[in-house]
């Protein structure tokens, strides 16, 4: 008897499996925590670059903000991955930062970044939306940092696969809700957000539990 629901149940559920979007992460449910594979799985051994595009306005009122998202990206990354023993190479962002500078139009050229730097992969992040005041009660802090990823692949040839779009990122600090805007609580909201955006951004590139 426990044969046969066990087989209807694969019944079921193969239609559905079959179906799914394949860059969505598989996730393996024990108890009180899931197991989420990776989006993208091919980091491992490789040196890979962040780069950053954030638009004229955001740098206007944050001018360090390309800079400061790649920094907690990539110490992010190159941390888990560390830890992972996954022999992944991230590249300073500094580097990438320097290599803008000179090239202006390299920011939007993620190809070009990465020969410059040598990288196998660059991860491209366009950030279409940065706050960190609440937009109904400016009085308030709530970072929202919304940003398209894509992973492409330097070392492709011309008639492969050259860039691998993820899910976007949507990252919304504090979880309670807003907080007062003060001297001290400006520079914390931001950091957080910084945080939270990298720590969605890094975990697409390696396995990870997380607690239901």
């Amino acid at each position: 008897m426990a044969r046969s629901r066990l087989t209807l149940a694969i019944i079921l559920i193969a239609p559905h499996i079959v179906s799914c979007n394949l860059l969505t992460p598989i996730v393996f449910v024990s108890g009180h925590t899931k197991t989420v594979t990776p989006e993208f799985d091919k980091l491992p051994g490789t040196r890979v670059a962040v780069l950053v595009w954030t638009d004229p306005s955001t740098l206007f009122d944050y001018p360090h903000a390309r800079i400061e998202l790649a920094t907690f990206v990539a110490d992010k990354l190159s941390a888990e991955m560390n830890r992972r023993k996954l022999q992944t190479h991230v590249v300073s962002p500094r580097d990438v930062e320097d290599f803008i500078q000179k090239n202006v139009r390299a920011q939007i050229d993620p190809r070009a970044v990465g020969r410059a730097v040598g990288a196998d992969y660059v991860i491209f992040l366009e950030v279409i939306r940065f706050r960190m005041r609440d937009p109904d009660h400016p009085q308030f802090l709530r970072g929202r940092i919304d940003a398209t990823v894509v992973v492409h692949d330097v070392r492709a040839e011309p008639d492969e696969l050259r860039s691998y779009p993820l899910t976007p990122v949507n990252c919304l600090y504090p979880d309670g809700g807003p907080v007062a805007l003060t001297a001290v609580n400006s520079p914390l909201i931001r950091e957080g957000a910084y945080r939270r955006f990298a720590e969605i951004v890094a975990r697409k590139f390696y396995e990870h539990t997380l607690k239901l």
